[in-house]
């Protein structure tokens, strides 16, 4: 009887067990299983359907802020913080949405409707040869958003186009890359790179760089694995590891090790894991932790990352300046002396000198010509471009950096001696153990004095750099007698033509009262009232065209309602006064020219300044080439930079005054009604205040189509600075896409547009740079097209050609040398 009750209760434990077991399978499935959401389904930026959300609550997808607009991407929600975690964005680099966007679950994916303009979110992210319909589509509980077709097979889904982030479950191949951000509320991609090499090493560089061995700052080191791995995994567990593929878990190589690091809050807490390459360049592994007990308990922790020393990230800093720690151990970034920051971002910070260009060259005795200021333990991360081959003393070494122009500064080693010239890239400090001690010598002109703070940490496993300056009090006192001298002089000077100038202004004013200055017969300009233009153009409310100067609105004028375009200068913007302005809008209206706009009119009223000139009604470049689909016969794109290029050789040699236009670019081309192209905003960059040629140019986003001297402050601007920005067009009109591209590229050497050219024209594979679906090549064109851009996007001013024969060898009367490499870096 006993042995009977012993069996019953047995049997009744084991069937309690696979009761228990089958009601906790129900239960999982149950919960993880994800809600379907079907056709039809919409979102908005504002009301109730902002987002669709997983089955957990964790995850969301749909609409959430960016700056003054609205974005579309997935995020993790931290319900005790009230805040969000984007791990996800669809078209990040796109502009944000207004809040009377829509978003819409159709057939053929997820159309956004923003304003007049409609566009497939996920166009770019699928193969054009798929027929597959969109049936429905999900958020799952592991962060992944994915479409479906009729047949539940997954034809879209987030996880394969990750962006900063990757998460539980979640690869990144050979074929993938992670992008930092711009800043944590801004997901626009950032400055740092982070791809899985084809050698299955993992390896992270600076963005724009040349994805060198001496570009990279931080690798996983895992080529030498027995089995190379091909992928970045991040397991459902928060185990970050490297492995040959999904089903090779032996041999696999973890980053971290989870149990170490990894405390829970109770027993009833669960975890979700990602991997972020963050805003600063560091890849870091997070652990975001639910209590079940408590909704709103929740609480994040790092538990990896892949540097502990921000400084080590090439590109943390920028040009001329250097890696340091403030008193809270927080990497910041520093100016050397005799540089000043360029801008006003805080990371990275650009530096500029604070003086303008010497004449070195013409000066044989360089000896009082430049003081030096010396950094104990820093290091430089760009290569030397002279070393000294035999030992010699500090005092040698910084002489040969003295009568050297090139000469920006130099490493000093234990009696090596490395120059390098401006910029300074990737300086930091770096603590040596050893003996040897190596000294930063950095070159300033003398009559620049020497202000140095220190930077200092609370950190004692940070390097405290030593500052050493030298002491020349002879020096010191002829140029404190010089500058006194000078200074007076100056002041002089001034006084005289202060009172010059009350004596002349009254009579400018009374000749420009009576004569009206007789400019605007001469040249067949029109003076219009500020009202006049805001009435033509309804109060100033139809934009055509935002520029680097100012906002351009479409208008009407005279009883024909002949169409106009109106530019309105920024007041901020232009620095000539009304007399000036007047002078140089005069210079302007006497170009004529079929392949420039022509200018019709101004107005002046105050600080109000416009521009009016004809109507070009196709639009810019820039749409035809990116946005449009317009098809271009490659004798129609020989016709488009012929047109460019005889518009900028009339205003380099053939116009009364030579024109530089400084802002060559897409934008600033338009189409007339018989496809002629037009060079607009020329002659505006003398109207423009001190800097702001080059600062707005950046703003806008155009300065890949500066030279490399136009993106130093000080730089004198020549006709070569306008060849290098045709270029560029060139190149652009060639291949129809942008001259940095991040979107549909095979590798990352397709990135920059004039480095990719130059490689599949060596290589002897022009086929590449044209899409797949171009017919009728004309591979004569194509060749001379490449070749002459080539030239024109040379590093080196001298090597480029001038604008006439540009177009003799592109009408092909004159024979074109094989280009070099443009890139200075890889000279």
């Amino acid at each position: 009887m006993a042995s009977t009750l012993a069996l019953l209760s047995i049997l009744f434990s084991i069937f309690f067990m696979l009761f228990t077991l089958i009601e906790a399978t129900h239960n999982t499935t149950e919960k993880t299983q994800p809600i379907i959401i079907p056709l039809g389904s919409f979102l908005a930026p504002k009301g109730e359907n902002t987002s669709w959300q997983s089955s957990s609550g964790h995850f969301a997808f749909g609409f959430y802020p960016k700056g003054n607009g609205f974005a579309v991407g997935i995020w993790l929600v931290n319900p005790s913080e009230n805040t969000t975690t984007v791990v996800w964005t669809a078209n990040r680099d796109a502009p944000a949405v207004s809040s009377k966007s829509m978003l819409n679950l159709t057939e053929q994916g997820l159309l956004l409707q923003n304003g007049n303009r409609d566009s497939a979110m996920n166009k770019d992210l699928r193969d054009d040869s798929e027929e597959n319909l969109v049936s429905k589509a999900s958020m799952h509980d592991s962060g992944n958003f994915v479409l479906y077709d009729e047949n539940s097979t997954v034809i879209w889904q987030s996880f394969d186009h990750p962006t900063d982030t990757i998460l539980g479950g979640q690869s990144l191949t050979a074929d993938d890359y992670l992008i930092s951000s711009i800043s944590k509320s801004d997901h626009s991609r950032g400055c740092f790179y982070l791809g899985m090499q084809n050698d299955g090493n993992l390896v992270a560089y600076p963005l724009y760089s040349r994805f060198s061995d001496l570009d990279a700052y931080w690798a996983s080191n895992s080529w030498d694995l027995t089995y190379i791995p091909k992928q970045l995994s991040l397991s459902i567990q928060g185990f970050l590891c490297l492995n040959m593929s999904d089903e090779d878990d032996g041999d696999r190589l973890c980053l971290n090790d989870i149990n170490k690091h990894s405390k829970k809050l109770h027993n009833n807490t669960t975890s979700i894991y990602r991997a972020t390459f963050d805003v600063d360049g560091n890849l870091r592994l997070y652990e975001h932790q639910f209590d079940f007990e408590s909704k709103n308990s929740s609480r994040v922790v790092i538990l990896w990352q892949a540097l502990n020393d921000t400084c080590q990230v090439k590109g943390f800093c920028g040009l001329n300046s250097y890696c340091s720690f403030n008193m809270s151990g927080d990497a910041v970034c520093k100016c050397y002396p005799g540089f000043i920051p360029s801008n006003t971002k805080s990371v990275p910070i650009d530096c500029v000198q604070t003086h303008s260009k010497d004449d070195c060259e013409s000066i044989e005795d360089r000896t009082l010509l430049y003081n030096f200021t010396h950094f104990e333990n820093m290091h430089w991360g760009d290569v030397p471009y002279s070393v000294i081959p035999v030992l010699i003393d500090m005092d040698t070494c910084e002489k040969a950096c003295r009568q050297d122009c090139v000469c920006g500064g130099a490493i000093y080693t234990n009696g090596s001696c490395n120059k390098y010239r401006l910029p300074l890239i990737h300086g930091k400090f770096q603590n040596d153990s050893s003996s040897t001690v190596s000294v930063a010598l950095i070159k300033i002109p003398s009559n620049i004095p020497i202000i140095i703070s220190p930077p200092t940490s609370n950190n004692t496993n940070v390097p405290k750099p030593k500052v050493v300056i030298d002491n020349k009090k002879n020096l010191i006192m002829i140029l404190s007698l010089t500058l006194g001298v000078v200074s007076l002089i100056c002041f002089i000077t001034a006084v005289s033509i202060f009172f010059t100038y009350r004596r002349q202004v009254n009579r400018y004013a009374m000749l420009s009262e009576s004569e009206k200055l007789g400019f605007t017969e001469e040249c067949s300009l029109t003076s219009f009232s500020f009202d006049e233009l805001s009435e033509s153009t309804g109060g100033f409310s139809d934009e055509i065209g935002r520029g680097s100067f100012g906002v351009v609105y479409k208008g009407t004028m005279g009883d024909n309602n002949r169409i106009i375009a109106v530019k309105r200068l920024e007041e901020r913007i232009v620095d000539a006064g009304d007399r000036e302005f007047r002078t140089e809008v005069t210079s302007i209206a006497r170009t004529h020219h079929r392949n420039l706009v022509k200018l019709i009119g101004f107005c002046i009223e105050g600080s109000k300044k416009l521009l009016v000139y004809e109507f070009v009604s196709k639009g810019s470049l820039a749409n035809i080439l990116f946005e449009g689909e317009v098809r271009l016969s490659w004798k129609d794109r020989m016709k488009l930079a012929l047109d460019v290029a005889k518009g900028i050789l009339y205003l380099h040699e053939e116009c009364e005054v030579q024109i530089i236009h400084c802002n060559i670019n897409p934008q600033n081309i338009l189409m007339d009604e018989a496809w002629n192209a037009k060079i607009s905003d020329f002659g505006l960059a003398r109207l423009s205040k001190r800097g702001h040629s080059r600062t707005k140019i950046e703003d806008d986003g155009t300065v890949k189509y500066l030279a490399p001297e136009r993106q130093k402050e000080d730089a004198s601007v020549s006709v070569k600075a306008d060849i290098y920005s045709f270029g560029v067009v060139l190149l652009e009109i060639i291949c129809r896409r942008r001259s940095i591209e991040m979107n549909n590229i095979h590798s990352p050497g397709e990135i920059l547009l004039s480095s990719w050219a130059y490689q599949c024209f060596e290589a002897g594979q022009l086929n590449k740079l044209i899409r797949h679906d171009e017919k009728d090549v004309d591979w004569k064109i194509l060749e001379r097209m490449v070749k002459v851009g080539l030239w024109c996007v040379q590093d080196r001013q001298h090597l480029r050609p001038t604008m006439k024969n540009v177009i003799l060898m592109l009408e092909g009367l004159e024979d074109i040398p094989v280009p070099p490499s443009p890139a200075r870096l890889l000279e």
